[in-house]
């Protein structure tokens, strides 16, 4: 049978020994798996924050797959939600994302340094 990369927590699930950290760096690694939630990152990244449309505008996808891209991020922890009025905003979580690059820093290290 083989596991889903789309399906995280049901492999996880399956794994007893599997700490809840290892399940939060496997969920953001699933949400950064897609070229499409790269590109939003670089965006928000590159403005304070920024509403779905102006997303939607700048990556020229349908709004409800850039929705659907963003809630994805923010369920993971990536990029925070703030609601404002009319239009709700999105930034990244800069903190989130170190802790992603030093998750991924410590897997390499502790999978190589035996050499």
């Amino acid at each position: 049978m083989t596991e889903s990369l789309a399906e995280p927590d049901r492999a996880a699930s399956a794994l007893p020994t599997c700490t809840s950290d290892s399940r939060i760096v496997a969920a953001r690694f699933a949400a950064l798996s897609h070229p499409a939630r790269i590109e939003i990152l670089k965006h928000l990244s590159a403005s304070r924050s920024c509403c779905c449309r102006e997303v939607v505008d700048h990556l020229d996808l349908a709004q409800s797959t850039v929705s659907q891209h963003l809630k994805i991020l923010v369920e993971a922890g990536l990029v925070r939600f703030e609601p404002d009025r009319q239009r709700s905003r999105y930034e990244v979580d800069h903190a989130a994302l170190a802790d992603v690059s030093a998750s991924l820093a410590a897997l390499v290290d502790s999978c190589c340094s035996g050499g």
